[in-house]
């Protein structure tokens, strides 16, 4: 592990320090041989998809489709450690609790079930009958389905969330919080309002003939690191790259391709970003408003003297409605309002308008600093609103680009994983399978928390993920969860959550994606849908880890086997055996995955039409809508001047809430998370140096107490009145209030607080 210490990391992004950074993390998990292997076979036909980010591949015929976060993500599967019975026969598990999040997964793959046993406070071995037999017994004896909350992380694959949510609601029961909720659910409710569909409109080729791209709060090289070959290609021939972060994030910078010999061998990169604009926290609508005005006003002046109009009016008076009230509200907002609240100046936004005007073609990329803010859902829609400004939608080379995080976080929505399902959908899923699926909606991740909280939920059970570490408010919501009859977790390593259980938990092992899945069919592979809506075969070829571990499919059979018995009208077993089934049953209940099966088996995989891409609005208007914001702050205004705005952020060397190690090289901060990034102004302001130890504390509006103690201050370029730190140590500090009205999503990219000098004492670093 890294020694303590911050020093600027002056390389740039990708390039050596990424190949030398996978080196050492394929040797610190103990596979440098079978790790290069198996990365050989990642994103490949025949292959199996990266258990990582949701970024397309070039038609999964590259030689080298891979990054180095993949890798790392391979190299933390594949790993030769072992979380064993014995593990945690030496173990408690109120001693583990002390352990930090990065040395609980490097303990390596859990291999056996594990059941809680609460007078030894250890993890005990069980069957896999026994423990489908409690989670059944338990989930029996609810006297109402809606008191069990089914979670489901990205990870999970499009047939075991089909199956996942064909178990649930036989049961009867729409509770599906799903770690969407918590990232781009904003996109989710906030683009069909738009333009009728909650995901993007490009394809990955379409980078390759945009002018123009636009990225507002993304970071590509840690989130997304396959989209820097895309961002590369487009500056090295002209496109203007236009980026909108609070950090100057290295990926935005420069970048040296390590696909690139010529670069690899000069040392030389590729610069991404003709401009790098630093926006405050919560400043991207005004920036996004102080452009939009700057197009209408333009458009004026250039009718009125008979020169080329500005905007597309043809396409606006085609195929949108709104625009009136929009143009209004752009020409009632003050530019001292616009510049105050994005930090950003007139002449900084004209020079991003100018951009965008002169752009034949533009793509306008967002991700999580977009979405997570108390107004996340409206956020998204002035993307939309710019896009639609110039006919930005329906175009090759340009169209609205959400950055999904996971690997098939928006599959799972395709096939069902949602606590709201439509009426047509649930008559489809009836006329299939026979029985009636309840109509109510469910909980999504905050009111589940919520309901956990006043004791109307007694079961939770995960698909993946480390829910108690992702959410927000831990106070409270980690005392729910500890109060709950039953936890259990799908899992591939121990992790946080296992550890914040209730009074009853197991923890069932799964197969990792890179592992061999053999049914009494012979060998299953899966699907996975990509953030372009692309969605192709995954199978993986390693031994598996433990010869204990069942497939997610087989693990879902096996618990609604145990929980319906003879009342269920689905042969589990044959869908367990044959994959094809599973997807012909999808095919059955969502037809725009007509021939599926089939066209699985076509390298690459095959789309799912956006019905945006195609011009095709389905909303209620029959167009797609311009949408007003009222004002220019996407969080609540706060009047005193000693608060602060922070952002939560993931290092470089982390995944989710996944740590591959305790540094963030391109931030250069080594061996250590527990800092604050903090401007020299704002230092100088509070009477601190780099070094300091501060406690940050919430500026709460419920009387709850919300701090986290002794914090290193590192200085960092960042905006006036805004600092950062790690999620997800920081998500004590996010109320569970603070959440977009809309999406519900939390608003950890947007929360006040104080800091103040602390009085923890801390060994010189």
């Amino acid at each position: 592990m890294a020694r303590k210490s911050v020093h600027p990391y002056n390389e740039p992004a990708g390039g050596w320090g990424a190949l030398k950074a996978l080196g050492r993390a394929l040797l610190v998990q103990e596979v440098p041989v079978k790790g290069a292997v198996t990365l050989s076979r990642m994103n490949q036909p025949h292959g199996f998809d990266c258990p990582g980010c949701a970024w397309p591949d070039p038609k999964h015929t590259s030689s080298f489709e891979f990054c180095e976060n993949g890798g790392k993500a391979i190299a933390w599967e594949a790993t030769a450690k072992r979380c064993t019975p014995e593990f945690f026969a030496e173990h408690t598990v109120s001693e583990l609790s002390g352990w930090n999040d990065y040395d609980l997964e490097m303990v390596g793959r859990l291999t056996h079930p594990m059941a809680y046993d609460a007078t030894s406070d250890r993890y005990l071995p069980v069957s896999w009958q026994e423990a489908f037999q409690k989670i059944g017994e338990h989930l029996r004896a609810l006297h109402d389905p809606n008191m069990a909350d089914f979670y489901t992380s990205g990870r999970t694959s499009n047939e075991a969330a089909f199956l996942y949510q064909l178990f649930v609601r036989e049961f009867g029961t729409n509770n599906f919080p799903d770690c969407s909720n918590m990232c781009h659910e904003a996109t989710s409710v906030g683009l069909p309002q738009s333009i009728g569909v909650g995901k993007g409109t490009v394809l990955l080729e379409d980078f390759d003939k945009a002018d123009c791209i636009f990225i507002f709060g993304q970071n590509p090289g840690t989130n997304s690191p396959r989209m820097m070959t895309s961002l590369r290609n487009a500056a090295r021939r002209g496109a203007s790259i236009i980026s909108f972060n609070p950090f100057r994030e290295r990926a935005l910078e420069r970048f040296q391709a390590p696909q690139a010999p010529i670069e690899m061998i000069t040392l030389s990169s590729t610069t991404i970003s003709s401009k790098l604009f630093q926006v405050r926290i919560g400043g991207d609508v005004a920036a996004l408003k102080g452009i939009m005005k700057v197009l209408v006003e333009a458009d004026e002046i250039a009718r009125a003297t008979e020169q080329p109009e500005i905007l597309d009016w043809d396409f606006i008076r085609g195929h949108t409605v709104g625009i009136e009230t929009l143009t209004a509200d752009l020409k009632r907002v003050q530019w001292s309002d616009i510049e105050r609240q994005s930090g950003l100046t007139r002449e900084d936004l004209e020079y991003a308008a100018n951009a965008y005007m002169k752009a034949e073609r533009a793509i306008l990329v967002y991700g999580m600093g977009i979405t997570q803010h108390w107004r996340g859902a409206h956020n998204v829609q002035q993307i939309a609103n710019l896009a639609l400004l110039r006919g930005n939608v329906g175009r090759e080379g340009a169209g609205v680009c959400p950055v999904r995080g996971h690997s098939n976080v928006q599959g799972d929505r395709t096939v069902g994983i949602t606590e709201v399902p439509t009426a047509d959908f649930l008559g489809r899923l009836e006329r299939r399978f026979g029985f009636t699926p309840p109509t109510a909606p469910g909980h999504n991740v905050v009111t589940a928390l919520e309901a956990m909280i006043r004791g109307e939920v007694k079961v939770f059970f995960a698909m993946g993920g480390n829910f108690a570490a992702a959410i927000p408010d831990w106070q409270a919501t980690r005392a729910a969860l500890q109060n709950l009859d039953l936890t259990v977790y799908v899992s591939t390593k121990l992790n946080r959550s296992h550890l914040v259980h209730g009074r009853a938990a197991l923890i069932l092992p799964c197969l990792g994606r890179t592992e061999i899945d053999i049914q009494a069919g012979g060998p299953q592979s899966v699907t996975v849908e990509d953030s372009m809506s692309m969605v192709h075969a995954s199978g993986g070829r390693n031994k598996p880890a433990s010869e204990h571990l069942k497939s997610e499919i087989a693990i879902i059979a096996g618990v609604a086997k145990a929980t319906l018995g003879d009342r269920s009208v689905v042969n589990w077993d044959d869908f367990v055996a044959d994959y094809d089934l599973i997807r012909d049953a999808i095919e059955a209940v969502f037809p725009i995955f007509q021939g599926y099966n089939a066209r699985i088996r076509v390298p690459g995989g095959f789309h799912l039409t956006s019905t945006a891409r195609e011009r095709i609005w389905t909303t209620p208007s029959g167009k797609a809508n311009f949408i007003v914001f009222e004002g220019c702050g996407e969080d609540p205004p706060q009047s005193d001047d000693d608060y602060i705005w922070l952002t939560t952020i993931r290092s470089h060397d982390q995944y989710n809430t996944t740590l591959y190690s305790l540094s963030d090289r391109y931030r250069g901060v080594f061996g250590q998370r527990d800092v604050v990034f903090l401007s020299e102004y704002e230092m100088k302001k509070r009477g601190l140096q780099e070094g300091d130890r501060v406690d940050l504390i919430t500026q709460s509006t419920d009387g709850a107490e919300r701090v986290i103690r002794n914090f290193r201050v590192v200085r960092y370029s960042f905006p006036t009145g805004c600092c950062a730190a790690y999620y997800p140590e920081t998500n004590p500090l996010v109320p569970l209030y603070a959440r977009d009205p809309m999406s519900f999503t939390p608003s950890y990219k947007g929360i006040p607080i104080r800091l103040v000098r602390s009085s923890v004492a801390e060994a010189a670093i």
